[in-house]
């Protein structure tokens, strides 16, 4: 696993996904674009389509994906594809594995935040289970295409919302525990990120390596779950409703949102590298105690010891459902 410390970067927190990818051809590249259709998965569909890439984007609801990528100009596909139901993520991998076309590049965008409890499959809370479960059966039954493209990279989206919990491995899915949406965001957050460290160890052999990614502070359909009271209280909004003169400081634009996605994708400087939580178009630094809220990432997130146990739970659920 590559260190988690900073290297020379030309981009930073305000870098575009268009800035990271100007000059790059992907022309013959072959993408898989999870929730690629709003926020900064739109944004990233748009950077790889517009640099040449054929994109495949996945979704709950292919009707309102196909009205929202309409403008985007390039090659792109839609297919139907709900994480949080293990079928439809059989379906979707077994007709994607039946095109055979190797898969360059595969970006686990997809995901839900803090929303109200809910139960899916064989009672697993909804945000682990769509962020977490659903990318795994994903990207690893479509481990077979990213190996034949022989330098394929996963990036999987995290957060520094890792940083609200751990791997709650006693009660991963809150059953002896009160449920608590923002513990449960936390903990499918640091299984992003740990899924991209064992993932990386698996498949580097095969040429396949894999990123995870903070994308920054970005007001995106991700918050739909909020109200915005809620908003108000955790100082992203002003009490009129506007964003706060913090979060206008602070948030990006969705184009700069996807541009660490991009970077993860396509930097060359990542060449031989993988296994890292990134930020702000660079690897991040590990945190300690007095970590900053909004930056670094935490020892819990990029422990190998950490996503192997992961790696084997996940099977363990996985073989049950």
């Amino acid at each position: 696993m590559t260190a988690q410390k900073p290297i020379a970067s030309p981009f930073d927190a305000k870098s575009t996904a268009a800035e990271v990818i100007r000059g790059v051809d992907l022309s013959g590249a072959f993408a898989v674009v999870t929730g690629g259709y709003s926020g900064i998965g739109l944004e990233t569909v748009r950077a790889l389509a517009g640099a040449g890439a054929e994109v495949l984007a996945p979704a709950r609801d292919p009707a309102r994906a196909k009205d929202a990528l309409k403008p985007v100009p390039g090659k792109i596909e839609i297919a139907k594809l709900d994480l949080s139901d293990l079928r439809s993520v059989r379906n979707f991998a077994a007709d994607v594995l039946a095109a055979g076309k190797p898969i360059h590049l595969l970006i686990n965008n997809a995901g839900i935040m803090a929303c109200p409890e809910t139960r899916v499959g064989p009672g697993w809370e909804l945000q682990f289970a769509t962020n977490h479960i659903g990318h795994f059966a994903l990207t690893t039954a479509l481990a077979p295409l990213l190996k034949k493209a022989q330098g394929a990279r996963v990036v999987c989206l995290s957060s520094t919302g890792h940083k609200l919990s751990p791997i709650r491995w006693s009660d991963i899915h809150f059953t002896k525990e009160p449920y608590n949406k923002w513990v449960a965001y936390g903990q499918s957050k640091t299984a992003n990120a740990l899924f991209a460290v064992a993932l990386d160890a698996r498949m580097k052999a095969d040429g396949v390596r894999a990123f995870s990614v903070h994308p920054g502070g970005i007001v995106t359909p991700l918050q739909r779950h909020l109200d915005k009271d809620e908003m108000i209280a955790l100082g992203w909004l002003g009490p009129d409703g506007e964003l706060s003169e913090q979060a206008r400081k602070m948030f990006k634009t969705p184009e700069q949102g996807a541009s660490t996605t991009i970077w993860a994708a396509v930097s060359p400087l990542l060449q031989g590298e993988g296994g890292v939580y990134c930020e702000n178009c660079n690897i991040a630094a590990l945190g300690g105690a007095n970590a900053p809220r909004w930056a670094m990432v935490q020892p819990h997130a990029c422990d190998p010891d950490e996503a192997l146990r992961l790696w084997r739970e996940t099977e363990k659920m996985l073989a049950g459902a």
